[in-house]
């Protein structure tokens, strides 16, 4: 490990940082010799509330109207922008983009999917991440009216396949 501070550190693998340049600035990586390739990533999150929240919810009682359908649109929206939110990201041909949001009693509150497709040079990690964030942070602005103390967490990749890093699965 690599001491980042006194009360943070980090694994540091043996990999060169592609987004550095030799001098160590920040640059895009240049993918315009990588042949295009079918790219698919699935990233996921939740969100937590109260159960009377998440029964609102449910009944269609938000003072804001559809919450989890605008949460969708919202992710579905951001996904198409990652490169203007993201420095260094590149923009990319989407070719699919799902948004699932499933209630989850247990929590209580809901489970966000997101799977972003495409055929490119690079992968749609970002794109896939980026639409679930956005729509768990939409699912809270639509719901904050009946609680502000809504928890978003646990936002990671679940998948991706393509590339030249392979095919990744996370451990559930």
């Amino acid at each position: 490990m690599q001491e980042i501070s006194e009360n943070f550190s980090v694994p540091v693998q043996n990999a060169q940082l592609t987004h550095l340049d030799s001098s160590g600035e920040a640059r895009m990586v240049d993918v315009s010799e990588k042949k295009p390739t079918k790219r698919e990533a699935v990233a996921g999150g939740r969100v937590r509330m109260s159960l009377a929240t998440f029964e609102a919810i449910q009944a269609g009682d938000s003072p804001k109207g559809d919450v989890l359908g605008t949460a969708k649109i919202a992710g579905i929206m951001a996904a198409k922008q990652t490169a203007q939110l993201i420095p260094l990201c590149h923009p990319l041909p989407l070719q699919k983009i799902d948004v699932e949001i499933e209630a989850d009693q247990q929590l209580p509150g809901y489970q966000i999917r997101a799977r972003v497709v495409t055929t490119a040079q690079t992968g749609v990690e970002m794109e896939a991440l980026t639409a679930v964030t956005v729509a768990a942070l939409t699912l809270y602005d639509m719901a904050k009216a009946l609680e502000k103390g809504i928890e978003i967490e646990s936002i990671r990749l679940l998948s991706k396949t393509g590339g030249k890093s392979g095919d990744y699965m996370a451990g559930m």
